[in-house]
């Protein structure tokens, strides 16, 4: 008897050990990277699409070791290492694709089948002759290489590449070659319904996190570097990574206006409105982009003063109008109009920055720029592209005021999807001002 009550004592130990320990996180992107997969749904359904609105019949991306292409990851040469050329044709309605590669990185290729035809080609000639020869044997229109002033992601091709490789092609050839500008906006700036599932998942984290470190908050000892010290712990439990620059994500201001800015050690202190600006990657492929906001409150205080709380509401109210205008057909720059024209009725100072902008596979991504209706300022090309089913956006409502020191800026920033009816967002938006109490 002594024997089985010793033996249960110690099972009710072992028990109570395993309910107290710590709960597992919660990581929705703990498993296979599904890009693999989207990369060929995108290349397959997407891509025949874009070349055909950007009237081009071949696109061949130069890819190598070190400093390659930046769209290596989105063509299948981020392995690449002696020089390889990756080939999309447009036949009919359909992609086929060729590689010209060295031995070395052949068998990966062949294995991973990501592309029609494989062709092995010794160091000499090399891979860019035989696919130069190629092209001058089969070009029917357009030749698109990587080279744009308006979309620095479709500028991958350097100056010496471009000058090794186009001395290869027959004067018709070369008399035929355009920019792949254009074809990289058309295919890049649309996302595939996988991709918007899991940017929403990346994004309602992203707002969650920023949530519970304010509730960290201790007026007159946190610091704004404490809270991005907090969101940078909550990645690293999860293995997520920054969205941009690791220095300045997050961005966190509790005083002036910084822009683009690392966090400091200034400490919160009462009558602070606290700005949080965060994005995360996930897979190492999809990224985040948005804000939250707090007011410190003053001892006593149990809301923020009238006219903290009118700048708020117009900032998040005219962040409702962009989500309202956001759909098929319109541009980004009647959008950033809607927006900019609601601020001035309501007495904000003149905000420098856009709207928004496409996000997606970087922070700032290729889309509808929704902006350029700033004054004095000419609109980027981008702002005049319409958006499409697909896009996807962080875009802000502002409010602009001086403050001692500067200026203070509420920009409510926001991530959606344009649908086939208008636009909907990636996660709860924020509807009013946290509030941190001093008492």
């Amino acid at each position: 008897m002594a024997r089985s009550t010793s033996l249960l004592f110690i099972l009710l130990l072992i028990i109570s050990a395993c309910s107290s320990a710590e709960q597992p996180i919660n990581n929705p992107f703990d498993g296979p990277n599904p890009w693999p997969d989207i990369r060929q749904e995108r290349i397959q359904t997407l891509l025949p699409e874009a070349m055909k609105r950007a009237n081009v019949d071949t696109w061949a991306v130069l890819c190598r070791s070190n400093n390659n292409d930046p769209l290596a990851r989105h063509v299948g040469c981020e392995n690449a290492v002696a020089p390889a050329v990756f080939m999309f044709r447009l036949m009919d309605d359909e992609i086929y694709s060729i590689v010209f590669t060295p031995p070395g990185e052949a068998t990966a290729l062949q294995e991973i089948a990501l592309h029609d035809s494989v062709v092995v080609v010794g160091r000499s000639p090399g891979a860019l002759v035989e696919a130069a020869d190629y092209i001058n044997r089969n070009l029917r229109g357009r030749l698109a290489l990587n080279f744009s002033g308006t979309n620095e992601i479709a500028d991958g091709i350097s100056y010496s590449q471009y000058v090794n490789f186009t001395d290869m092609l027959t004067q018709s050839v070369k008399n035929r070659i355009v920019s792949s500008g254009d074809l990289v906006y058309e295919w890049l700036s649309v996302k595939t319904p996988a991709e918007v599932d899991i940017m929403r998942k990346a994004a309602e984290i992203t707002s969650k996190w920023q949530y519970e470190v304010y509730e960290t908050v201790i007026p007159n000892q946190t610091t704004d570097k404490d809270i991005a010290d907090f969101l940078k712990a909550k990645m690293r439990e999860i293995g997520v990574t920054d969205a941009w620059s690791p220095d300045q994500n997050p961005a966190v201001n509790s005083g002036p206006d910084r822009g683009h800015a690392h966090p400091t050690d200034r400490v919160i202190r009462p009558g602070d409105v606290i700005q949080i600006d965060f994005g995360i990657r996930v897979y190492d492929m999809w990224v985040t982009d948005i804000q939250r906001f707090a007011y410190v409150l003053h001892p006593g205080e149990t809301e923020p003063p009238a006219d903290i709380q009118r700048y708020w509401e117009v900032a998040r109210d005219g962040n409702r109008m962009a989500l309202e205008v956001m759909q098929p057909g319109i541009t980004g720059l009647e959008v950033d109009r809607v927006q900019r024209n609601w601020m001035a009725e309501n007495g904000s100072m003149n905000v420098m920055w856009n709207t928004g902008h496409p996000v997606g596979y970087v922070a700032h991504d290729v889309g509808p720029s929704l902006g350029g209706a700033q004054e004095g300022r000419e609109p980027h090309p981008a702002a005049y592209k319409e958006l499409r089913a697909g896009n996807t956006f962080a875009f802000d409502g502002f409010y602009m005021w001086e403050i001692e020191g500067g200026t203070k800026t509420i920009s409510v920033e926001e991530m959606a999807v344009v649908t086939e009816s208008g636009a909907e967002y990636l996660t709860e938006p924020q509807e009013e001002l946290i509030l941190i109490s001093s008492n």
